[in-house]
């Protein structure tokens, strides 16, 4: 089931770089953040409320708030940075670069989360960083 989700999460963020291109023309990188924040953070609340499980926020404990917030602080970050770069630049070179995060979240996985970095994963990420390198050469 991971699959699934994460293939459609492949397909909207995809569909984000597009409409988010065409929706930024003329618009303030960071106000364009800003309106779609508003409507993650709206969509976000109304799934919350719609699976009924708001009554979970009293269990989060003080680790999980800390490393949430500070994810939506680098989530926050890097929306702002890819909506300026989206408006600076072409979506066809700015999203290749953007998706160096796969090889970043890798590597991290690895140092921070003692995760297995295999052969495989080694291969995928060089192939990875060369793909994105001669896209947008």
């Amino acid at each position: 089931m991971w699959f699934f989700f994460a293939a459609l999460s492949a397909l909207f963020a995809a569909l984000t770089s597009i409409l988010a291109k065409i929706g930024i023309e003329g618009v303030d990188s960071h106000l364009a953040t800003a309106i779609r924040t508003v409507v993650v953070v709206l969509l976000s609340w109304g799934m919350v409320f719609l699976t009924n499980t708001q009554s979970g926020i009293a269990g989060i404990s003080r680790k999980s708030w800390i490393f949430l917030i500070l994810s939506g602080l680098a989530t926050g970050a890097s929306w702002l940075c890819y909506y300026r770069a989206l408006q600076l630049g072409d979506a066809s070179r700015v999203v290749p670069v953007d998706k160096l995060s796969v090889v970043l979240t890798l590597v991290l996985a690895f140092l921070i989360l003692h995760e297995p970095f295999t052969v495989k994963s080694l291969v995928g990420c060089v192939l990875i960083g060369a793909g994105t390198l001669i896209m947008v050469i």
